[in-house]
């Protein structure tokens, strides 16, 4: 079934197969520049993600790149990255601001160059809808790591084709509602990273009782042989103490290959880094694993205990929360440390906080490897925690979780605003390459005959020995089918009602 016959397009318009419109991969440029003459360089990098956009302020002199196999462009032309991920991160834009007009780049784009009769414009908005690029996924093909787009299927591909000057009008409309949602999510993302670093500083167990120079000051901790920085200055009455000082520190359990077939050893499930996150535990996905059976009586985890990553990457190291006994019989890898703390010389959560905070004594402490950065049992308990006198502590609890509650009220708020935000952006794509989003024109030059002068056109080309990759694109014989046959690419927006569109979009 041809797309045209499961769905109907507004009076004027046609289904077209890309390759009808763009030459795919041309091969030429309108003029040879000379050895001496510079040209753009566009890498992979200077693509943004999503936006359409290019840095084309690199150069090379024709000469040096003549006989290397990058991809030639010229003005005009739209780069379509043609590998994971950056295919399905968006790297699609047009070239434009090129040095003579012409350009050379990374070897993954695709490049399809649109007949003049036609809007680029339209085009790009068209291959930058994630629907589209999802599809473009499931076509593509290579090792794991190195999957690509093949070129026959953006030739394939069949778009919604309307005439030029309706083209255009929706271009228009679909930037101006585009840049209005751009806009928004920019607000949106800001306020979460405030809100991220507002979190951070709220959590920090001394925040509001920095003493001012010249004021008495706890003294600062017993030397460890740590590099300790710069400790802030806490009230006198706090206590500065090593963290072996206050709580009992082990490593967990190394994995034994060997126990983990052996039916005589016990089976308990255990925490792992990806479990123990920066002010929360994601038990989501909890491994198991064999051990003795005094073994995992000894690592067992009790309420209280606080976890402390050993490992990873470098921003890890130290990163935890509180154990409050979700799960039975949980012990811990050894990647991860256990602090029990003594006598309730502090309570958990605060100095959970703490160690999340100290991010710079973790970096200055541990070590790093090729892959992997790790900080030593020896070296975490000298972790220098403040600890606030016990009448002082449950004060310092209400306020920051309180702190905390309203900081992860407005992030929610956040993450509503930018799925609806998408939810928005798909709806209105939907109705721009349905004909919904401007209204028609029976005045407008139908698509059919732009498309007759188009392959008019070619076929002069042809005849004069033009060129070739124009050519055969004219000639291809089409198949019935399309690899994206229209709106069914599109079935993620009929879940924003039409009406609640108009709605945003006057907004």
């Amino acid at each position: 079934m041809s797309a045209i016959e499961f769905s109907a397009l507004p009076s004027g318009w046609i289904w077209i197969p890309l390759d009808q419109i763009c030459e795919i991969n041309p091969r030429t440029w309108e003029t040879q520049p000379a050895p001496d003459e510079k040209i753009s360089f566009v890498p992979m990098a200077a693509v943004e993600a999503e936006t359409g956009l290019i840095d084309a302020s690199a150069e090379r002199a024709w000469a040096e790149v003549e006989k290397k196999t990058y991809t030639r462009f010229q003005e005009g032309d739209i780069l379509f990255a043609k590998v994971t991920p950056c295919m399905e991160n968006g790297k699609i834009a047009i070239a434009s601001g090129l040095r003579d007009k012409k350009g050379v780049g990374s070897t993954e784009f695709h490049v399809l160059r649109p007949s003049e009769e036609v809007s680029h414009r339209y085009i790009l908005h068209y291959l930058l809808q994630r629907s589209f690029r999802a599809a473009a996924e499931r076509s593509m093909s290579g090792a794991v790591g190195l999957r690509r787009v093949p070129a026959k299927f953006l030739g394939e591909t069949r778009i919604p084709l309307p005439p030029l000057a309706e083209q255009h009008r929706i271009v228009e409309s679909l930037e101006e509602h585009l840049s209005r949602l751009d806009s928004a999510e920019r607000l949106v993302a800001r306020a979460t990273v405030r809100a991220r670093h507002l979190e951070e500083a709220v959590s920090a167990i001394a925040y509001g009782y920095d003493v001012p120079t010249g004021e008495p000051a706890a003294a600062p901790p017993t030397p460890g042989g740590t590099d300790d920085g710069l400790l802030p200055r806490i009230p006198a009455s706090w206590t500065w103490l090593r963290l072996g000082e206050i709580a009992d520190v082990v490593g967990g359990i190394t994995k034994d290959l060997k126990k983990q077939s052996d039916p005589d050893f016990p089976e308990v499930p255990y925490l792992r880094v990806a479990n123990v996150q920066r002010g929360w535990l994601d038990l989501s996905k909890i491994a198991m694993i064999r051990v003795p059976a005094a073994k995992a009586a000894q690592l067992a985890l009790r309420a209280g205990d606080v976890l402390l990553n050993e490992g990873g990457d470098r921003d890890k190291l130290g990163r935890g929360w509180v154990w409050e006994e979700q799960i039975p019989g949980v012990i811990h890898q050894n990647h991860v440390f256990r602090a029990r703390i003594r006598e309730n010389i502090i309570h958990p959560k605060l100095l959970s906080w703490y160690a999340n905070s100290a991010a710079r004594w973790f970096e200055a402490n541990g070590k790093q490897s090729v892959n992997l950065a790790s900080i030593s049992l020896s070296k975490i308990k000298q972790l220098p925690v403040p600890v606030p006198p016990p009448e002082e502590q449950a004060a310092i609890l209400e306020r920051i979780e309180g702190q905390l509650s309203m900081l992860a009220a407005t992030a929610r708020l956040s993450e509503q605003a930018t799925k609806r935000s998408k939810a928005l952006r798909r709806a209105i794509l939907a109705r721009a390459f349905s004909g919904e989003l401007v209204p028609q024109d029976s005045a407008d030059e139908p698509a059919s005959v732009l498309l007759e002068r188009i392959r008019a056109e070619r076929e002069a080309q042809g005849a004069r020995g033009g060129k070739g990759g124009v050519r055969r694109a004219a000639r291809r014989p089409r198949k019935p089918a399309a690899t994206v046959d229209g709106p069914s690419a599109f079935a993620g927006a009929a879940s924003v009602p039409a009406d609640a569109v108009q709605q945003e979009l006057k907004l």
